[in-house]
């Protein structure tokens, strides 16, 4: 028999702080609803204190999210607390997580505090978030580089205070399998916490050991695991969620434990994720690489075709992974297009599938054959264009060296065009954008990727451009891969100008 434990998913909030991975509110928004389709128990939005963009997307996620519980960060002080406290108030359900270093070196040179300190700050801070919020996290910054008698006494501090919950999180990715499992079960047996508190375990994967750290967390009594899709996270990530999940579903002879994700939701909400964020997942990533149900060795071929169980450990359609048969083109109507988004997880409303399907027959005018990739990228697309401020209408570019563009744009009810000339098609009509808008960026990084396959392949374009110092990761898509690379350096450009009216008016 299954041991039940809860699947908390930090995607939005420690998963956003991967380098170049930032979402805008309707992004996260976007992210959150499918994860809530995945069947994860609590979504941790984000860090409303941070900035009015943050305090908004966790405010509206809480709004819309009505299967699972949502959760706000904030630091160990009364202004953070009651700050996450108001972005959450729109929550059927909803869990407020605070935190403070435990560590000695964290109290010593971050904190500046004495453990006693450290104690009294932990236990005013949960006092005031459990009047505010009905279940409250409290999470030991750095646990498993604290001293674990420190712990135990901090942990009944903290459940004495009213915490539902308590977090010893592996920070800075240090631990391993045996060390966190002891550790989980010294605090755990010292402290003999009362039915309705469960111990949460969040890992770092610096060592490569956040799955098999949370592995070993649940045997030694963790009842909720901290994870995001795709693993992403600050530095080399966190508990990769479809790898953990996935474990415990093939191997769950081994590891008897069970939650409530619904694995054919995996492949959707990591295409999902890669599309917003431009983190492209690795070929060889475990479950949801482009490789893990590939096989190109001939032995390997053989042993497939007569029985697949002969070099496949699961199924693709485990965790959504399912080739389409059903082809669409440019003689395909919205039904067929309704139910291969459908297919896909994907509900649209009827002025949604009336302007996919605007955008899918452009798009089967220009390739015979529509892949999902295609009809999720087209998707993306759409809602990316419902919050962006500058809308591509057209571009044109001729010569050479130099080249010349001419680019159009649409504001609201405005079109805008301009021309300028650079080294190559892509930097000219990229100064055209920064003429017509007045935001100069400078570009750091260029991909392009096939992303099916074909020579009439749609083109997927990353770009991170940095303005005023901050960088941003910009995406973008077309059958042409000039207009791609266009597209999302003005995705870019309006992302930025989302941050930078968001910041004017706080």
């Amino acid at each position: 028999m299954s041991t039940k434990f809860e699947i908390f998913d930090t995607t939005l909030r420690d998963g956003e702080q991967s380098p170049g991975a930032s979402m805008n509110v309707q992004e996260k928004l976007q992210m959150a609803l499918q994860l809530e389709k995945l069947g994860v128990d609590t979504i941790e939005a984000g860090f409303p204190i941070a900035s009015k963009q943050e305090f908004e997307a966790v405010q509206k996620i809480a709004k819309a999210v009505k299967k699972c519980r949502v959760a706000g960060l904030a630091r160990a002080l009364d202004e953070d607390i009651k700050c996450a406290a108001e972005a959450l108030k729109p929550a059927e359900k909803s869990t407020l997580h605070t935190f403070i270093a435990s560590s000695p070196i964290h109290m010593e040179y971050k904190l500046k505090m004495s453990p006693k300190q450290v104690l009294e700050r932990a236990k005013e801070a949960v006092k005031l978030a459990k009047s505010l919020i009905p279940r409250v996290e409290f999470s030991a910054e750095d646990a498993t580089r604290s001293e674990w008698d420190f712990l135990v006494e901090l942990t009944k501090v903290a459940i004495d205070a009213g915490a539902d919950v308590i977090n010893l999180p592996d920070t800075v990715g240090y631990i391993t399998p045996s060390e966190i499992k002891e550790m989980f079960a010294y605090v755990i047996e010292k402290v003999q916490p009362p039915e309705n508190v469960i111990f949460s375990c969040h890992n770092h994967n610096d060592l490569g050991l956040a799955v098999s750290n949370a592995l070993a967390a649940l045997e030694g009594g963790a009842r909720q695991i901290e994870c995001t899709v795709n693993g992403i996270g600050e530095r080399a990530g966190n508990t990769s969620m479809e790898e953990l999940v996935m474990v415990l579903h093939t191997r769950n002879d081994i590891y008897p434990y069970s939650c409530n994700i619904v694995t054919t939701e995996i492949m959707p909400s990591s295409n999902l994720l890669s599309k917003l964020t431009g983190l492209k997942v690795p070929y060889n990533k475990p479950i949801v690489g482009r490789n893990a149900f590939a096989h190109e060795s001939g032995i390997h071929q053989h042993g497939v075709i007569a029985n697949t169980k002969t070099y496949e450990i699961m199924t693709p359609e485990m965790i959504g992974n399912v080739r389409s048969t059903l082809v669409l083109g440019k003689h395909s109507g919205r039904a067929g297009l309704a139910k291969r988004c459908e297919d896909l997880g994907y509900s649209l409303n009827k002025e949604e599938l009336d302007k996919l399907y605007e955008k899918f027959m452009a798009l089967a005018e220009r390739k015979k054959e529509i892949y999902d990739e295609d009809i999720i990228l087209l998707i993306v697309s759409l809602h990316q264009e419902q919050i962006e401020t500058y809308h591509l209408e057209q571009v044109r570019t001729a010569g050479h060296d130099p080249y010349t563009a001419l680019v159009k744009l649409r504001k609201g009810d405005e079109h805008l065009m301009d021309t300028a000339i650079g080294d190559g098609p892509v930097d000219a009509a990229c100064k055209a954008i920064e003429r017509i808008t007045g935001v100069s960026g400078q570009l750091e990084q260029f991909d392009i990727r096939a992303t099916t396959p074909g020579k009439d392949a749609i083109g997927e374009a990353t770009v991170v451009v940095k303005f005023n110092g901050k960088s941003i990761t910009g995406n973008g898509s077309s059958t042409d891969i000039v207009e791609a690379a266009v597209r999302a350096y003005l995705n870019a450009v309006n992302k930025y100008i989302a941050i930078r009216d968001a910041l004017e008016n706080h």
